[in-house]
Parts: structure tokens; C-alpha cells; sequence
């Protein structure tokens, strides 16, 4: 079996999803091919040589509805005879790429790959591709009765099982603005991010890190998710998502360079990273965001490691209240836990967050000289990725 080895992780800067932000008037395809472009040349590799270009995007419609990983390679310039495909996992789109890439390099299918994510979601709005319709149907609806649930409510299910206040999940994201805040003064994210020409100007930094965010400044906004009807319902829910402790709405892309340890050799490229355990499952699809804990603690089986031996947890922050459940469970470090903030301040771009959060645990685990990293992300449906590497 080949070895499947990390060669490059890159990422753009995080926008705002709003207008007069940095990539709304950037079409979706655009960003991801300035992207990979910068992938292929700061690696100085010939394209020719790329498998298969393998692109996690969530909201395939508009923009992105014509196979956006193809049309981004294309619109690069690079060579038609490369294929693209586009997978759809939900928030863990771009792990599930990455995941693939990984496993057709170790079955022999693949010499390189290149893994990536877009998620434009001020051009492309999130639900956008099933307005007007049910995505369910009469069978699902039936078995859930008396009926599933938006993943704000879900968040709320959550932070009421694990018994977390309003006050810890409001600590926690003015958390998440301190570390990413402190990461990119440092210069922490300088080698991860690359410039995006807009029209107007290069983009170089994230523009959704909020310093000096505080407690007090996020415990005055409202609930985002109350309703009458679901507080009938679930009783036990205390009403405590709001805006600013969940993840920030965004637009952005990533993108990972794959190879077989012996053509990263024949090429004289570093591997930087190698894979020691893959893991995806499923788990309740009303609390839906509760799947990175049973896919956490099967990847650490799969893997033979502890989870004391991981030096960095990577857990998506699409809410607060994931991340602190998953750690609660485990049992987990705190410190380990997202160090460099997370999506609550980074901001989360559905189909580009699994290689966005992978980008980022790789350059930290190599600033700080550590060697394994976890990360996972809650997936819609009640799903989870779960991917640990090992720095080389």
C-alpha cells in the first residue's frame, strides 16, 4: 500500500459574507482557481502530472452548480485533460476530499491529487439550492415525527444535554476572537494564506476576527433560534445560541497538495504530513451535531493512539456548544483545543472549512514542533468526519 503524504496546505483569506465585504463581488469559481493556481506554482509542479482535482462544495447552485473544483482548474489555465469532481458531506465536504484523495493514493489509483473546498455563501446562499422544496420526503419525516430540526435547535439540544450555560459559550467564542486575533498578529497565519486579487484590491487577511470581543459584548445579543412551538416541545432547551456564539456566515476556499510518499520523493518535494487514522460516521439527526465524539473515538482506535498523544484537537466551531460537548466527553485538554480560534471567529465557508481547519493544525503543529493532530468536523444529518495526521 502507498503511502498517502501532505505536500502543501494553503488557504485564502476569510470573508465576510456580506456586502462591500472582501469577496462579494468575487464569482465563486474565481477564488478557489487564484487558489489552486498559487497551490500549484509556489510547488512548482507541472499540473499535468495532478489525478484528479477532488472539491468539497455544499451549495451546488448558481455559481457553483457546474462543477465548481473543474471550472476553478480550468479557469487557471491549467490542462484540460485533468478531471474534477464535487462532493457534498456537508460541513465536512473538503475532509471528505481530502479523505478520498488520501485513500485512492493509498489504494494505487492516484500518484497526486489535490483536495479542496469553495464556499461562496454571500453569491451563493446557503439553502439556496432547495428553495420552495422539501429536501425529506414523507419516509424520513415519518420516522422523526413529530419532525427534524434547523441546526440552531439542534445546538440548543446539545448545550442542554451537556449541561452548558450561556455564560461558557459566550466565553468560549470571545475565546476563539482572542486566539485567531493573537495568531494573526504573530504572523501565525502568514504562510497558510494566500493574497486574492479582487476587483477591489488583494485580500491578504482574514476580515472576520473580531478583537477585543468580551463576555459582556456578546451576552447582550438574543437568542437566534427561540420558538414557542419547540419550547413546548423540548422543554429542556435554555434558548442560549445567539449570533456570536455560532460560526460566522463566510465566503473562502482551500486547498491541499496529495502525493504518494514515492512521488513526492521522485519530484524532490517535503512531505509534510502523513495520515494515521480516517474515520466517518453517523449519529442522532436531530441533535445532529453530536457525531465528532463516536467519530473521534473511532479514529483513536483505528489509530492505537490516545488521545493524550494528540497534541492539537481541531473541532469545528459551527457552534459553541460542539466543540465543548466534544471536549467534555473526551475529556479533552482545553488548552490542545482549537489554539488558533476557530470558525466562531475565522468564520465557517461550508464546502472549503475541512481543508481551511487541516491548513491550519498542519503550519501549527509545525511552529510549535508537534507531531499528531485531530481534527472533526459535525456534519448536517447528524454525520462526522474525523482525520488524524502525524507532522513529519
Amino acid at each position: 500500500m502507498q503511502q498517502a503524504v501532505i505536500v502543501d496546505a494553503i488557504r485564502s483569506p476569510m470573508g465576510r459574507s456580506k456586502p462591500g465585504s472582501a469577496f462579494t463581488e468575487l464569482h465563486a469559481t474565481e477564488l478557489l482557481a487564484q487558489v489552486l493556481k498559487a497551490l500549484v506554482e509556489r510547488n512548482r509542479l507541472d499540473p499535468g502530472l495532478v489525478d484528479d482535482v477532488i472539491t468539497g462544495c455544499v451549495t451546488q447552485a448558481g455559481e457553483q452548480s457546474a462543477g465548481p473544483g473543474r471550472v476553478a482548474w480550468l479557469a487557471a489555465g491549467f490542462p484540460e485533460h485533468v478531471p474534477a469532481t464535487t462532493i457534498d458531506r456537508k460541513c465536512g465536504s473538503s475532509q471528505q476530499a481530502v479523505h478520498f484523495a488520501a485513500q485512492g493514493i493509498m489504494a494505487g489509483a492516484y500518484d497526486i491529487v489535490i483536495a479542496c473546498g469553495i464556499e461562496s455563501m454571500s453569491r451563493v446562499p446557503m439553502g439556496s439550492a432547495r428553495i420552495g422544496q422539501n429536501p425529506y420526503g414523507p419516509s424520513m419525516e415519518a420516522r422523526y415525527a413529530p419532525g427534524l430540526v434547523s441546526q440552531g435547535v439542534a445546538a440548543e439540544l446539545v448545550a442542554a444535554k451537556y449541561e452548558l450555560s450561556r455564560g461558557q459559550m459566550d466565553s468560549y467564542s470571545a475565546r476563539s476572537h482572542e486566539l485567531a486575533a493573537a495568531a494573526r498578529e504573530s504572523g501565525a497565519f502568514r504562510r497558510e494564506i494566500v493574497g486574492i486579487s479582487t476587483p477591489n484590491g488583494v485580500v491578504e487577511h482574514d476580515e472576520t476576527i473580531r478583537p477585543g470581543t468580551s463576555v459582556e459584548k456578546l451576552g447582550t445579543l438574543q437568542a437566534s433560534f427561540r420558538n414557542d412551538e419547540l419550547s413546548a416541545r423540548f422543554p429542556q432547551i435554555g434558548w442560549n445560541v445567539t449570533a456570536g456564539n455560532a460560526s460566522q456566515i463566510s465566503d473562502g476556499a482551500a486547498a491541499m497538495l496529495l502525493m504518494s510518499e514515492a512521488m513526492a520523493q521522485r519530484l524532490g518535494l517535503k512531505p509534510r504530513a502523513r495520515f494515521v487514522a480516517f474515520d466517518v460516521c453517523g449519529d442522532d439527526p436531530i441533535a445532529m451535531l453530536t457525531a465528532p465524539i463516536p467519530a473521534s473515538q473511532r479514529a483513536l482506535r483505528k489509530s492505537g493512539l490516545t488521545l493524550e498523544q494528540i497534541d492539537h484537537y481541531e473541532i469545528n466551531e459551527a457552534f459553541a456548544c460542539v466543540p465543548l460537548a466534544w471536549q467534555r466527553a473526551l475529556g479533552a485538554d482545553p488548552a490542545r483545543l482549537n489554539p488558533r480560534g476557530g470558525a466562531i471567529a475565522l468564520g465557517h465557508p461550508l464546502g472549503a472549512s475541512g481543508v481551511r481547519l487541516m491548513t491550519t493544525m498542519l503550519h501549527a503543529l509545525e511552529d510549535s514542533g508537534q507531531r499528531y493532530g485531530l481534527q472533526s468536523m459535525c456534519e448536517a444529518g447528524g454525520m462526522a468526519n474525523a482525520t488524524i495526521i502525524e507532522r513529519l
